[in-house]
């Protein structure tokens, strides 16, 4: 008999029960009583449990569980089911298929903030999160990351740093170039933004290959900020983009379709 039991939106668990041979499809036995009134009775016990240890088979394996690696080290919010603000914020998130190019499926976060539960049930996920990590900074990719970094700085009491494309910010920066699909892109932050030692948590509504996050790591890494964590609201594990960011933790809300 096998049981098929989903442990997250990512992992299941196969719980297999082995009959012993020997009990399939035959009557159950019972031994014979042991009377202990003659002089062969420490015969007959030794016999009886000699017995017993040639026969005996267990009535059933142990229990197995398996997973990838990467589905033990993925973080969700919604683990085992038990939070009930994640189904709302993933239905409040609009999937477009065939935008911006044939083949892609948007993940439409502008209906989950039209929803004002879901949107705060959202940032305060995150908070509840990082409220007792003394973060110091929180890191928004642009320009999604914007929408979010903004509350959540201000709920844990940390500065929020914009991390923008180039030639957006002003003043002088520091910039860290990244690999797209066909070509290259910069990402860019003001020099003094940060200072060496702080503690950052980044921002992002989506991970998709990694390649933006993993720019934003360097670029705060490189001025000697610690990354605690990267957390987006919704993860399209199929990119594997996660691989990318190495032994860096990503907290993730929802899947995406």
């Amino acid at each position: 008999m096998e049981i098929m039991h989903k442990a997250s939106s990512s992992l299941s668990c196969k719980i297999s029960f082995f009959p012993s041979p020997d009990n399939i499809d035959s009557p159950r036995t019972l031994a014979t009583p042991f009377r202990h009134s003659s002089a062969s009775s420490n015969s007959q016990l030794q016999q009886l449990q000699l017995n017993r240890s040639k026969d005996y088979r267990p009535a059933r394996s142990p229990l197995r569980c398996t997973a990838s690696d990467s589905v033990k080290r993925q973080e969700m919010a919604g683990k085992d089911g038990q939070e009930p603000r994640i189904q709302k914020i993933s239905s409040a998130i609009r999937v477009i298929p065939d935008f911006p190019k044939p083949g892609i499926m948007f993940q439409d976060i502008t209906t989950l903030l039209l929803d004002t539960k879901a949107f705060r049930d959202t940032i305060d996920l995150f908070v509840e999160r990082y409220k007792d990590k003394d973060i110091s900074v929180v890191a928004g990719i642009e320009a999604r990351g914007f929408i979010f970094g903004p509350p959540i700085a201000l709920a844990i009491g940390a500065k929020f740093v914009p991390m923008r494309k180039p030639n957006k910010l002003p003043g002088e920066v520091i910039s860290e170039e990244y690999s797209l699909e066909y070509g290259t892109d910069k990402m860019e932050m003001h020099v003094g933004a940060v200072e060496a030692g702080e503690r950052a948590l980044i921002i992002d509504d989506l991970i998709a290959t990694g390649g933006t996050l993993c720019a934003a790591i360097r670029l705060l890494e490189r001025v000697g900020v610690h990354v605690v964590e990267c957390a987006c609201v919704i993860e399209l594990p199929e990119l594997k983009g996660r691989e990318r960011l190495g032994d860096k933790p990503l907290f993730v809300l929802v899947n995406g379709a």
